[in-house]
């Protein structure tokens, strides 16, 4: 035996106490006595015992009544019951076991028996003390990990809030034509970037990236790849270059492929990106744009017709060396330029079914009638209505260029075949 087992005998007769004292005492216990329930009850709540030896027959409150409120007022101890009776019929154990005792013992006491009982139930406070140990431990753990999931959380919280300041205008009117963009990532960070860039008082340079991956890695990715287009460092743009003029765009293409350099070269990382980069011109509605991997750009002509652009392109930071083309079209008043990502075109609906390019063209005509800084809202109900669900298990980003002019409401009357329109002016290589 370990520590002394500290053991309450409750008996109305001073010689039965007396006789359990000394048999007790003599193998190491510790032994406390009271004469009745109520002062036994008294005793408990000072201290915890480990054994509880009571007689069941006492006056005033019995063995069963003392055994009741004794299990009432317990807390994290348990202490092991052992009712002492000359009664063993069955009906009786079965009253005493409801009442809450752990053990009967027949009197008069054999301290050979008793030995017995009191090791058996040793043994179990012995499980009770370990499980309780293990449950501080356990409550202590769950507690240090709420703990860190909660820093965790913050962090997150932090890093969505920062990465969501990477589109810091959301809207610009140009006069001649409007900008929305709209950032949506599957989790707290994600790797979808869009932004756009005034180039000089008639072009705006627009760019969408699609980093491969979701989450921090992700996250962390379309940062650097902010850097190398921040409208607030034309010399570190790849998009830029550095003329007697000052900072002009340069060949889309060719932007495409340095920024393809850069991440295998600089960045070294498993990730890739797919992207669009797109430059119009204000005054002319000229649009160059270079697709690289990412899903093609869509024209809504003002009067329905969806036209899909680009050439489909190779993904930069996978191959070095990669070529890539610039296409161009020319949009009119009341045209509209969507730049979306794959995370649109790609959300299933409840049956599993994807909602695809054709849809996608026909979705973006039903959105028509609303104007430029609500179509993006109106784009993301529509998504949670086709999937069911508000949260997706893909990125979401769009870029919406609404050309100054009337936007018929109407469903698209011409879908065109993808890659069908635009054609190439320049390829890099």
């Amino acid at each position: 035996m370990g520590r002394p087992f500290n053991i309450l005998v409750v008996d109305d007769s001073a010689l039965q106490r007396r006789i359990l004292r000394a048999m007790l005492t003599k193998r190491g216990y510790h032994v406390t006595e009271a004469d009745c329930g109520s002062a036994a009850l008294r005793l408990c709540a000072e201290s915890p015992f480990d054994f509880i030896l009571s007689d069941w027959m006492m006056p005033g409150m019995d063995g069963l009544e003392f055994c009741r409120q004794y299990r009432r007022m317990q807390g994290d101890h348990y202490g092991y019951f052992v009712l002492l009776t000359s009664r063993n019929e069955q009906g009786a154990v079965a009253e005493g076991l409801n009442c809450g005792a752990d053990d009967f013992l027949n009197k008069p006491v054999n301290i050979e028996e008793l030995e017995s009982r009191l090791q058996a139930g040793a043994r179990i406070l012995t499980m009770q003390s370990q499980l309780r140990d293990k449950n501080a431990q356990l409550g202590a753990a769950l507690t240090e990990l709420q703990a860190l999931y909660q820093a965790q959380e913050q962090e997150l919280t932090e890093a969505r809030q920062l990465q969501q300041s990477l589109v810091p205008e959301r809207f610009r009117d140009f006069g001649a034509g409007q900008i929305a963009l709209m950032l949506r990532p599957s989790g707290h960070v994600g790797g979808d970037l869009v932004g756009f860039v005034p180039a000089g008082p008639d072009e705006v340079l627009m760019y969408a990236i699609d980093v491969s991956g979701h989450g921090i890695s992700s996250a962390l990715m379309t940062a650097r790849l902010a850097a190398y287009l921040s409208p607030g460092h034309l010399g570190s743009n790849v998009a830029f270059q550095k003329t007697a003029q000052g900072y002009q765009v340069c060949p889309l293409d060719q932007a495409v492929a340095r920024l393809n350099e850069r991440l295998l070269n600089e960045i070294r990382t498993d990730h890739y990106a797919t992207m669009v980069l797109a430059k119009l011109h204000l005054r002319t509605g000229r649009l160059s744009l270079c697709q690289a991997g990412h899903p093609h750009p869509i024209v809504l002509r003002a009067g329905g017709q969806v036209e899909f652009l680009g050439q489909g392109g190779m993904p930069v930071g996978l191959i070095s060396g990669a070529q890539y083309e610039t296409v161009e079209t020319t949009l009119t008043p009341g045209d509209r330029l969507w730049i979306l990502s794959d995370g649109i075109s790609e959300s299933t609906d409840r049956s599993g079914e994807m909602l695809g390019d054709q849809q996608t063209g026909a979705l973006l005509g039903d959105l028509a009638a609303h104007p430029a800084n609500t179509a993006l809202d109106a784009l993301m109900w529509h998504l949670s209505a086709h999937s069911g669900t508000e949260e997706f298990e893909d990125d979401i980003s769009a870029i919406l260029w609404q050309v100054a002019g009337s936007q018929i409401a109407q469903n698209p009357q011409d879908i065109g075949a993808v890659a069908g329109v635009g054609h190439q002016i320049s390829g890099s290589g």
